[in-house]
């Protein structure tokens, strides 16, 4: 653990300089990423971590040393793929740490979650980017998942499957992070919106008059 805390800020540190094009626009699967000097111990619970993290760079730090894209389950969540099989659950946040596989969202609620617990007051929020869709593999991909934090009035982003323990900003505005985004993935972002959870919202229909109501 001292090792962990000492070399935190190897990769830990914010940076707001404009980061080279992906060298796959299309894919949320991260870039080729060198070898960490952070040393995570194996042995730990999520209820440890949850006890000893104090920050988001400590998250960070955890994704960047250990989550691997899912490819297969990226197919089963994309556009096409929705409408055709059973809902996928997101993986919960233990079950992620415990086995920290998957994509863009499920990194996106581990972070979100564990930050609501050991830093609540960086007002952790999803970011949700809807790209133009592109197609891979024949299915069709086009929404991405982020965290979004606040610290002293400015914005930070990270739990990025495209670059796992990166953190970026500080930014004044997140208009300002989307822009460098756009760039940094070279795929235009139609819309984005800040959201409190992944979920999508059903819309409920009003229910319908009576016929004495309607008289």
């Amino acid at each position: 653990m001292r090792i962990f805390l000492s070399m935190l800020a190897v990769c830990a540190l914010p940076a707001c300089t404009v980061a080279p094009r992906a060298t796959d626009p299309a894919s949320d699967a991260p870039e080729p990423r060198p070898a960490l000097a952070v040393a995570v111990s194996l042995s730990v619970t999520y209820a440890d971590a949850l006890r000893s993290w104090h920050s988001a760079e400590e998250v960070n730090a955890w994704i960047g040393a250990r989550f691997e894209y899912d490819a297969d389950r990226a197919a089963k969540l994309s556009e096409s793929q929705r409408a055709l099989v059973a809902r996928v659950e997101i993986h919960e946040p233990d079950a992620f740490f415990a086995e920290p596989s998957g994509v863009c969202v499920d990194m996106a609620r581990f972070a979100v979650e564990t930050l609501r617990v050991v830093a609540p007051m960086s007002k952790p929020t999803y970011l949700m980017i809807e790209f133009d869709p592109q197609i891979i593999s024949g299915n069709t991909l086009r929404r991405h998942w982020l965290v979004m934090f606040e610290r002293e009035g400015k914005f930070y982003f990270f739990a990025d499957s495209k670059r796992p323990g990166y953190i970026a900003g500080p930014y004044t505005t997140v208009q300002q992070f989307i822009d460098q985004y756009a760039q940094y993935r070279g795929r235009r972002i139609v819309s984005h919106r800040i959201l409190d959870t992944y979920e999508r919202k059903v819309k409920r229909q009003a229910p319908r008059a009576s016929r004495e109501e309607r008289a």
